[in-house]
C-alpha cells in the first residue's frame, strides 16, 4: 500500500508499505477513505516529538471502511464506514476509567506516533470498539474527518479548559485551524466576546466570518496593547494559545484577566518562561491538555443535525498519490493561504 513516511526530522516520503494486519483481537483493520494533515504533523517533522521515530508512518485521523475486525470487537464489521478517533483508547485502564483517554496506559495518542498512522491506504486501529465512531448514514463525510482531532481538541483542550461561559470574554491567539476551531466551538457557549489574534490577515478574516466579535494583527508587536484596550485595561476571562510558540503563550500571560484562564491547545516543543512574577497574586488558572476526544460523540451529534458546519476550514483536496504536494501547501500556509487539506486515499 501507499503510505506517508516519517523520515526523521525535515524528511519524508511517499512509499510503498506493507498492509497491516490484526495484531491484537481487539484491533481492527481500516481502508481509509480520506484522511488530513495536522499541525501536530509539521511538530513531529521539526523534531518536536520525539516519541515519532523515523520509519513510522504519519496520521491520526480520517474516515473509512472497515476491512477485517479481531475476535474480540464487538460493536463494527467488515464494511461498516467510521469515523477514526485520534485517541485509541481500551476503557479499562485507571485512566480511561477517568475518562483521560489521551492516557490509555495502551492506547492515547499513538497513531502516527508511535504506531503506524492514516496517512496510508490502510490502518490498524487498536481497542476498535473504543477508538472508531460508526459514521451515520447521510453525513457529510468530509466535514467528518474534522471530528476526528482538531473540533474535539479546540472543545477540549480550549473552549471547556478555558472555562469559556456566557457573557464572558475570550481571546484566541492564533487563527490557524485549530485556533479557528477553538472559535466555532466557543460560540456553543455565547461569549460576549471574541478577540482573534493573528500575524496574517487572510486568517483574521476568516475568522470574522466564523464569528469573532475583533481582530488584531499581532504583527506590529501591540497586540497586548489592542487587547487592553478593547476590555477597558481588565483584560480577557479566557485567553486560548493555539500556536505552540513561546510568543504566543507570552501573549496569553499578557492579556489574561485577574481570575482568568489560560487554555493552551498548542504543541510545544521549546521551553517557554512563565512569568510568575507577575502573575503570583493574579487568581489565574493554566490549563493544559490532550485531547480525550469525550466530546466526540456530542460533536458528531451536532454536526449531523447542522447545527455547527466546520466544513469551510477544509481549503485544499488532493489524492493520496500527492500528498508531498499537499505537506507543502499546508506547511506555506501564509502563501497558500491553506486552512486544512483534504487527502483521499
Amino acid at each position: 500500500m501507499k503510505a506517508l513516511v516519517y523520515l526523521g526530522r525535515n524528511g519524508k516520503s511517499l512509499e510503498d508499505r506493507p498492509k497491516p494486519v490484526i495484531t491484537a483481537p481487539a484491533d481492527a483493520i481500516v481502508k481509509v477513505k480520506r484522511t488530513t494533515i495536522c499541525g501536530t504533523d509539521l511538530h513531529i517533522l521539526k523534531g518536536d516529538v520525539p516519541t515519532c521515530t523515523p520509519g513510522r508512518i504519519l496520521g491520526h485521523e480520517g474516515t473509512g471502511i472497515v476491512e477485517v475486525v479481531g475476535s474480540a470487537v464487538t460493536m463494527f464489521r467488515a464494511g461498516d464506514p467510521v469515523l477514526i478517533s485520534c485517541v485509541s483508547a481500551c476503557g479499562k485502564c485507571a485512566n480511561c476509567r477517568r475518562q483521560m483517554y489521551s492516557h490509555c496506559t495502551t492506547g492515547g495518542w499513538i497513531l502516527g506516533n508511535s504506531i503506524d498512522g492514516t496517512q496510508a491506504e490502510y490502518v490498524r486501529i487498536p481497542h476498535a470498539d473504543m477508538s472508531l465512531h460508526a459514521i451515520p448514514a447521510g453525513a457529510d463525510e468530509e466535514a467528518l474527518v474534522l471530528l476526528s482531532d482538531i473540533l474535539p481538541t479546540a472543545l477540549e483542550c480550549g473552549v471547556l479548559n478555558g472555562r469559556v461561559q456566557p457573557g464572558s470574554s475570550v481571546a484566541i491567539v492564533g487563527s490557524g485551524p485549530i485556533g479557528l476551531a477553538a472559535l466555532l466551538t466557543a460560540r456553543f457557549y455565547s461569549p460576549a466576546e471574541i478577540i482573534a489574534i493573528d500575524l496574517d490577515d487572510g486568517r483574521l478574516a476568516v475568522a470574522k466570518r466564523f464569528g469573532a466579535t475583533t481582530t488584531v494583527n499581532s504583527s506590529n508587536g501591540l497586540a497586548c496593547e489592542a487587547v487592553m484596550n478593547l476590555t477597558g485595561q481588565l483584560g480577557v476571562d479566557t485567553a486560548i494559545e493555539a500556536v505552540g510558540v513561546p510568543a504566543t503563550f507570552e501573549l496569553c500571560q499578557q492579556i489574561v484577566a485577574a481570575g482568568g484562564t489560560i487554555a493552551n491547545i498548542g504543541v510545544h516543543g521549546i521551553k517557554v518562561d512563565l512569568h510568575l512574577e507577575r502573575l503570583w497574586d493574579r487568581n489565574i488558572i493554566i490549563t493544559t491538555r490532550l485531547v480525550d476526544t469525550v466530546s466526540t460523540p456530542m460533536l458528531l451529534k451536532i454536526l449531523c443535525s447542522h447545527k455547527l458546519d466546520p466544513k469551510p476550514l477544509i481549503t485544499h483536496r488532493f489524492k493520496l498519490d500527492q500528498i508531498l504536494d499537499a505537506y507543502e501547501t499546508f506547511g506555506h500556509a501564509a502563501e497558500t493561504h491553506a486552512l486544512k487539506v483534504l487527502i483521499e486515499a
